[in-house]
C-alpha cells in the first residue's frame, strides 16, 4: 500500500471519479475501507500479541486455565464491534443507494439515452435527437442523463467507472441508470460480465462536451449518416464484433421492441426521470398506462 501510494491515481480509474455519482460511490468505498481497517488492523495486532505472548517457551510465565470456557466482555466485544460497523456501512450505503435513484443535479434538464447490449457491442438511441450510435455515445457535459438499459443478448453489465457504478442489462427488462460527466473528456467504458468469445473487445467510449458541441454533432450525425432499417438492425444485432457506427435515424420504437419481444412489458418507468411515487396517495399521474398488462390485476378490491 505504501508503495502504492505514490502511483498517479488516474491510472485507477475507479479511484479518479469525474462526475457526481462516481464521486459518491468513492466517498462510500473509504466510508467501507475504514469501517473495514477498524476491525482489520485490532485483529492483526491482537493476533501477533497472541502469537508472541502465548507460545511454548521454557520462560513463558502465561497462566494455564483448563477450565476456562467463557467470557461476557469478550463476547460483547467480539459481537457488538461487528454489528455496529454493519450497521454504520448500511446505513450509509441506503443513504448513498437511494440518493442515486434520482439525477445527481435538480436545476439542469436532463436527457435519456437509450442503451441495448448485444453480442458483442453496444447500440446507444437518443429518443430526442432521433439518432442512434454503436460502441461510442456523446453527452453534455454537466446535465444529467438518464440511460434505460436493456439487453438483446445474454445479460450483460453496463459500466462507465469515471462516471458510476455498473448497471445490469436484462433481455425483456429496462433499468435505469443515472450518471453525469462534470467535465468534457472522452471516458472509459465496458461490458463487466462474462459474455462470451467477444466478450474482452465488448468496450465504448463515452466523449462528454459541451451542450452547444453536443448539439452540433447530433446534427451532423442526422444530416451525414445512414439510416439503420429493420433489417440493418437484425443484422446488427447477430454475434459478432463492431467498429464505431453513426445513424441518422432509427426504426420508431426499436428500443420499446427489444424488450417487449424478448418476454418484458416496456413502460416509461417513473424512477427513470427521478420522479417518485406516493404511496399513500398513489399519485399516478406520471405513468404511461398504455403500456401495462393490466389484465391480471383485480381492480374490485380497490374499489372497496
Amino acid at each position: 500500500m505504501v508503495l502504492l501510494s505514490g502511483c498517479d491515481k488516474s491510472q485507477f480509474i475507479v479511484l479518479d471519479p469525474k462526475g457526481p455519482v462516481a464521486q459518491q460511490q468513492l466517498e462510500l468505498i473509504i466510508i467501507s475501507a475504514v469501517l473495514c481497517a477498524i476491525i482489520i488492523l485490532p485483529v492483526i495486532g491482537i493476533f501477533i500479541y497472541i502469537t508472541v505472548r502465548y507460545r511454548d517457551k521454557p520462560d513463558n510465565k502465561a497462566p494455564y486455565q483448563p477450565e476456562w470456557d467463557d467470557s461476557r466482555l469478550l463476547e460483547v466485544v467480539w459481537w457488538g464491534i461487528p454489528i455496529i460497523i454493519v450497521a454504520v456501512l448500511g446505513f450509509f450505503t441506503a443513504k448513498t443507494t437511494l440518493a442515486l435513484t434520482k439525477p445527481p443535479v435538480k436545476d439542469v434538464k436532463p436527457i435519456v439515452v437509450q442503451v441495448t447490449s448485444m453480442d458483442w457491442k453496444w447500440m446507444f438511441t437518443y429518443p430526442d435527437k432521433k439518432i442512434a450510435t454503436v460502441n461510442y455515445a456523446e453527452i453534455p457535459a454537466g446535465v444529467p442523463v438518464q440511460f434505460i438499459l436493456t439487453s438483446d443478448a445474454p445479460m450483460n453489465s453496463f459500466w462507465i467507472p469515471q462516471l458510476g457504478g455498473q448497471e445490469y442489462t436484462m433481455p425483456g427488462m429496462s433499468m435505469g441508470l443515472w450518471l453525469q460527466a462534470d467535465k468534457t473528456g472522452n471516458y472509459f467504458g465496458s461490458g463487466a460480465n462474462f459474455t462470451g468469445k467477444g466478450f474482452a473487445h465488448m468496450q465504448f467510449k463515452v466523449k462528454a462536451v459541451t451542450q452547444a458541441d453536443f448539439d452540433k454533432w447530433a446534427d451532423q450525425v442526422k444530416k451525414n449518416s445512414p439510416a439503420l432499417t429493420t433489417a440493418g438492425y437484425k443484422d446488427l444485432s447477430k454475434p459478432g464484433l463492431s467498429k464505431e457506427l453513426s445513424f441518422s435515424s432509427y426504426p420508431s420504437g426499436l428500443f420499446e421492441t427489444i424488450v417487449n419481444k424478448n418476454g418484458g412489458k416496456y413502460y416509461d418507468h417513473m424512477n427513470h426521470m427521478g420522479d417518485s411515487m406516493n404511496m399513500s396517495g398513489m399519485n399516478m399521474s406520471g405513468m404511461n398506462m398504455s403500456g401495462m398488462d393490466m389484465s391480471g390485476m383485480d381492480m374490485k378490491s380497490q374499489n372497496k
